[in-house]
């Protein structure tokens, strides 16, 4: 499987900010890669540099065997970007906000609409084609603007926070749009702050902290990196987390992780079932009584805090600015 976006040693300041610190990432043709990290890790810049939004201090990057800095009009050609606020104009009709889209990318006026009508239907927004788009729900706006990214049928996507701001049924009903578009042959390239997404739809995972690559692997492989169960542990009474903590230290092969707030807390482990029965039978001996209790495997969170120091659950980053210009789509 050839590989169709690819960049080495990218850098980018920002004054005395660091964005990106010799990024390196991969992403073969047809998968998704989700690029994951902490809030200002610089997953928004990556994809504002490889969209040919901004350029990069240094380093290079490819996309389809072409470079974003020396032919950047050629890449905007074979590239849509869903940004992370949808970029549609409100006040104009769903099927008019994609035909005109498709007119800016040259289509021509039977082609445009043809589309348009194409992809409505596909994204399940027919019946509302002909409504002014700020009378749709937030999960239709993401909806209709993923498909003005699809609007040129171009084979590599960037989505930026596709699913930001929706609901769950929303975001679930877009990850099936987004896995159908890979089956389909589309290769896509995802920033993310939902770790069940990159979980669900992600083929490689991409770590980044601080503008650099930190892990690279399969959601399993990542897992696999940090080893182990997880005993969790909810009290009862917020006053007994003191002695959950001691109890769960015996039993720990690593640093516990707790949260005052939802009285619980995780110890990894080596022992499992044997382990679980062990420290079940501390908290009944010292009186400490639970609510909750699982046993389970490594989450993507669970690698998150173990490579960053940090919980992925963060805000929004915040993102690059771009060239005056230029816009977040393809060529127009």
């Amino acid at each position: 499987m050839k590989e169709i976006i690819h960049a080495t040693g990218l850098v980018k300041r920002y004054g005395e900010v660091v964005a990106l610190d010799g990024l390196d990432l991969s992403v073969r043709e047809g998968t998704i890669v989700a690029l994951l990290g902490p809030n200002g890790a610089g997953k928004t810049t990556a994809v504002s540099v490889l969209t040919t939004l901004i350029e990069p201090d240094e380093g290079t990057a490819t996309v389809a065997g072409i470079d974003v800095l020396s032919d950047p009009a050629e890449v905007r050609k074979l590239i849509g970007l869903s940004g992370q606020y949808a970029a549609v104009d409100r006040d104009l009709t769903g099927f008019e906000n994609l035909d005109m889209i498709g007119r800016l990318y040259h289509l021509g006026r039977k082609k445009a609409r043809s589309r348009a009508r194409e992809l409505l239907d596909r994204f399940d927004l027919a019946d509302a084609a002909d409504r002014p788009v700020k009378t749709y729900s937030g999960g239709m706006r993401r909806r209709l603007d993923l498909a003005g990214a699809l609007v040129a049928e171009s084979p590599v996507l960037f989505l930026d926070e596709p699913t930001t701001g929706l609901d769950l049924i929303s975001r679930r009903e877009l990850w099936r749009l987004i896995r159908t578009l890979v089956d389909q042959g589309a290769t896509l390239l995802l920033t993310t702050q939902y770790l069940e997404e990159a979980d669900r739809l992600a083929d490689d995972v991409l770590v980044i902290d601080k503008g650099k690559t930190i892990a690279h692997g399969t959601v399993d492989d990542l897992k696999d990196m940090v080893g182990g169960e997880r005993i969790e542990i909810k009290v009862t009474d917020r006053d007994d987390l003191a002695a959950a903590h001691e109890i769960l230290e015996n039993a720990a092969v690593g640093d516990l992780q707790g949260d005052e707030r939802s009285r619980t807390v995780v110890a990894p482990v080596s022992g499992g079932t044997r382990e679980l029965g062990e420290v079940l039978e501390a908290f009944e001996s010292h009186r400490v009584r639970i609510s909750e209790v699982v046993l389970r495997r490594p989450t993507l969170d669970d690698v998150f805090l173990a490579l960053t120091g940090a919980s992925a659950e963060s805000s929004e980053e915040t993102p690059a600015p771009a060239k005056p210009g230029r816009r977040g789509r393809g060529s127009r």
